[in-house]
């Protein structure tokens, strides 16, 4: 179960800075975290949630990580704007005796939104995912 306090290098933003999130709720296999220094009119949170379908050899587990961030537009500095990331894993756990797949999944994913081909993973935004994410590139 993760912390109730997400404060020591869980969270990262583009320069790299520690971002702080808190527990809010959990609900089900839901939990939602809110950055501690947030302002309540613009708020920035952090979601984790489960959903399991299916039996047997058909059950599966969708996992997402989203996070959610409202500012005010820079086009005309008054209207709040909504920007949203998440990932999300599909998993065959009926079918599967181990995560090792799904791990390596998870890792290629990582790896290629954060970094450019190294072993250095950017926060920056720089990495060649990243860029393809952020401007609609291929």
């Amino acid at each position: 179960m993760l912390p109730n306090t997400l404060n020591t290098n869980e969270v990262k933003n583009a320069s790299a800075a520690e971002v702080e999130f808190q527990r809010l709720s959990t609900t089900n296999r839901s939990t939602v975290f809110g950055q501690i220094s947030e302002t309540p009119a613009q708020p920035h949170r952090l979601t984790i949630s489960h959903l399991e379908t299916g039996t047997g050899m058909k059950l599966r587990r969708r996992s997402l990580v989203r996070v959610d961030k409202t500012v005010i537009s820079g086009v005309d500095s008054v209207t709040p704007i909504t920007v949203s990331a998440y990932v999300v894993m599909d998993i065959p756990v009926g079918a599967m005796s181990a995560m090792t797949e799904g791990t390596n999944v998870l890792a290629e994913l990582t790896s290629f939104v954060a970094t450019l081909g190294t072993s250095t993973h950017l926060y920056d935004g720089t990495g060649n995912g990243s860029v393809a994410l952020l401007t609609g590139g291929l």
